[in-house]
């Protein structure tokens, strides 16, 4: 299950993180970003100790949409010691995302 957290400062938290971080950003009037939500649960389930999963409210947290060129949602960035490595636009089956990403971390 994905926890819900309030942060002060975003790059506090990607480098903070001793995993990597799958930053999930999104909007609630997005249909394929809440196609994303059981997915990203089953992601969740099988990496949950390779990797941290974090969703942000591109409506809420504007400047990190802009600051990360975020243009298509559902958009997942895969962060590393508080870099970008990797990005996917659009949904993605589960296995797939599982697959991807641990080719990737």
């Amino acid at each position: 299950m994905t926890i819900k957290k309030q942060f002060n400062n975003f790059e506090e938290m990607l480098s903070g993180s001793d995993l990597p971080v799958l930053v999930d950003f999104y909007a609630d009037w997005c249909g394929p970003c809440q196609m994303m939500v059981p997915i990203l649960e089953q992601v969740n389930l099988q990496l949950r100790d390779k990797l941290r999963i974090v969703k942000i409210d591109t409506e809420k947290y504007t400047e990190l949409a802009t600051q990360y060129q975020i243009y298509a949602l559902p958009t997942l960035v895969l962060f590393k010691e508080g870099k970008p490595i990797d990005r996917i636009e659009g949904v993605m089956q589960a296995a797939q995302l599982i697959q991807h990403l641990q080719a990737v971390i």
